[in-house]
């Protein structure tokens, strides 16, 4: 219970369905998934490990907040590791695997979605889908750590953002190198695509 607590209140703080700075209510989450206090806390625990959620003694529990000096940092971990990820997925991926990440692309090619939350949900799974194939449980949850804080900077500048679709099509192209077992194609794909990412945010400052 506590790790469906973690992800459910994750995209939630991802989404920014609760807002940067909001405080985290564990009595409404507990009522809203279903459980107690105990799981909701271990996974207020985790959160603030990843940096999505802080506690303060005789305040209580924030989501915290996004901070564009940070954009820096997560990029410069990201360019590290996004293009290790991508390699490690074209490297290792199973027969059933390659298989999902084409089902996956062919609705990434004929999903003509123009809402900007639906897209960012669909570059999440994406993400989610190539982290999966690595299969080293140490890197996949750095990477889905990183990711998440990104997407909380994207959510927090889309309404002033142009061309999200082509940030998610590239992921076509992606997969497509993933799927093909070519490593440094996708290396080199994942490398451009966390670049652009950090170049359309800067624009915007």
């Amino acid at each position: 219970m506590a790790d469906r607590a973690y992800a459910e209140i994750r995209d939630r703080l991802v989404m920014l369905d609760i807002k940067p700075g909001e405080p985290i209510n564990e009595d409404r989450l507990g009522s809203e998934l279903g459980m107690g206090r105990t799981p909701i806390r271990e996974a207020l625990k985790r959160l603030a490990r990843d940096r999505m959620v802080i506690a303060y003694p005789r305040r209580g529990t924030f989501a915290t907040d996004v901070h564009i000096a940070d954009l820096a940092h997560i990029s410069e971990v990201r360019r590290t590791l996004e293009p290790l990820a991508a390699a490690s997925a074209a490297e290792r991926a199973t027969d059933a695997d390659r298989a999902d990440l084409a089902e996956l692309r062919s609705r990434l090619e004929e999903d003509q979605a123009e809402d900007n939350t639906a897209l960012l949900r669909a570059d999440v799974s994406v993400h989610r889908a190539i982290y999966r194939c690595v299969y080293n449980p140490f890197l996949q949850d750095t990477l889905v750590t990183y990711d998440d804080l990104a997407t909380r900077i994207w959510c927090v500048f889309i309404p002033r953002l142009s061309g999200v679709t082509g940030h998610v099509e590239e992921h076509i192209p992606l997969l497509t190198a993933i799927i093909e077992r070519d490593a440094d194609k996708a290396a080199e794909l994942a490398l451009e695509h966390v670049a652009g990412f950090e170049r359309a945010i800067k624009a915007l400052i």
